[in-house]
């Protein structure tokens, strides 16, 4: 027993080094943080609402939370309401069931408003496209701004959807 409670206090950690974090992720970050300001004067808030999916795009989308990513950092912010959101992320196809509810959210979202469908169960429903269950993808009920595409897209992809949506919007292409 002592042998083994030595070799632990001695021995050293049996872990990977901390990888660096990607430039490109700062710099895509900074610019993300610069054209929301441009665009509202503020942060931008982000309203995700699952649709239907496999929840593969939303361990995506709350991995932005994370310390690695840190969303808050740059200015955005995940919101609880749709009553304070500036962006709807809306992830997988919708389902019947949902969509009642996905346009109440929709609705309820104030102007000017974003929705962004992420990944491809939200383009035109993916894997379960022909389901009875399923309507098709996010345009089947409300107007799509941006398309994320992926199964399921990476976080870093998703921050530059938000940054070309912003970008586009401050062009005069948005609403």
């Amino acid at each position: 027993m002592r042998r083994h409670l030595l070799e632990g206090l001695l021995r050293r950690p049996m872990t990977e080094p901390v990888p660096p974090p990607p430039a490109a992720g700062a710099e895509l970050a900074q610019r993300l943080e610069r054209a929301s300001f441009r665009r509202l004067g503020r942060s931008l808030a982000i309203r995700v609402v699952d649709a239907g999916s496999c929840n593969g795009c939303e361990l995506e989308i709350h991995a932005l939370s994370n310390p690695f990513y840190d969303l808050e950092r740059f200015g955005l912010r995940l919101v609880a309401s749709p009553r304070h959101a500036d962006v709807l992320l809306v992830t997988g196809p919708v389902t019947r069931n949902m969509a009642e509810a996905l346009a109440r959210t929709h609705a309820a979202t104030p102007d000017p408003k974003w929705v962004v469908a992420v990944g491809d169960c939200a383009r035109g429903g993916g894997v379960f496209a022909g389901s009875y269950a399923i309507l098709g993808g996010v345009e089947a009920v409300l107007p799509v701004d941006l398309h994320i595409p992926g199964c399921p897209p990476a976080p870093a992809a998703i921050l530059a959807g938000l940054l070309t949506l912003l970008d586009t919007a401050a062009a005069g292409g948005g609403r």
